[in-house]
């Protein structure tokens, strides 16, 4: 790994797409280890990138610190633990491209349904279940510490509650800090932090930091209808991207 132009083309603009993301706009930084695994590989790319959505957190949780569900908390945050170890015991046995396939599919049949809906569809707010939530906690824990794509199962869990933005931001800021926080013990146990890689986190975050208030700013000045207009499009576009990368990753594309 070289710290030079190509490097930084690359590693900037990755690191501020997940820095919107992370201060609300979620689904942008599924865009980042693509970009990333440009200069390095991908198991580099995600190593580089966990101390930064860590710094990154800070900023969300602290930003949105009174503005979070507890219950979501609550019902999401045993199925991930869960998830986390099993995506570190089967992270040698499981294919990435096989992972952002299943999400991806998942991911633009859900968006469909909320665009295509309707009035019927959209007027309804489910609300956090247990079952449910352990379900598709589960599914965030293993596709997070797999490929970092924990963003999408949140999403489809979460958006039909029809939560303020704030509220969704802020719930997904604790949740993902908390997960991001116990993913560091499985990836120091997998040898992911070198020297090297953590020289380049550093160098990389003050515009980790600085991208996330950015994030933060705009969320707050969206009008909630365009705002979760605005999420179902990133869905739709991420999912669609998760697709391709997975059919490539799996040979079935040339």
């Amino acid at each position: 790994m070289t710290f030079d132009t190509a490097f930084f083309a690359a590693m900037v603009p990755a690191v501020i797409l997940m820095g919107l993301s992370k201060g609300g706009f979620a689904g942008l930084g599924l865009l980042s280890l693509p970009l990333m695994a440009l200069v390095v590989s991908p198991v580099t790319a995600a190593a580089i990138m966990l101390p930064l959505l860590i710094s990154q957190d800070v900023v969300t949780v602290w930003s949105y610190r009174r503005e979070f569900d507890l219950r979501n908390l609550a019902t999401l945050a045993p199925g991930a633990f869960v998830g986390v170890l099993a995506g570190y015991l089967l992270a040698a046995k499981v294919s990435d491209a096989a992972v952002g396939l299943a999400v991806g599919i998942i991911s633009i049949g859900f968006a469909l349904r909320r665009m295509l809906g309707g009035n019927r569809s959209a007027a309804v707010a489910t609300k956090a279940r247990w079952g449910a939530g352990s379900v598709w906690g589960v599914v965030c824990g293993f596709t997070s510490m797999i490929a970092h794509a924990g963003g999408p199962p949140f999403q489809i869990y979460v958006m039909p509650q029809k939560l303020p933005p704030a509220v969704f931001v802020g719930t997904g800021a604790i949740f993902f800090a908390a997960m991001n926080l116990v993913k560091v013990i499985p990836y120091v146990a997998l040898g992911q932090f070198s020297a090297q890689n953590l020289t380049a986190s550093a160098a990389l975050l003050p515009v980790a930091v600085a991208a996330t208030f950015a994030g933060v700013w705009l969320v707050r000045r969206v009008p909630a209808e365009r705002f979760y207009t605005y999420i179902y499009w990133l869905l739709l576009l991420v999912g669609a991207k998760l697709v391709l990368d997975g059919l490539h990753g799996l040979h079935i594309l040339g």
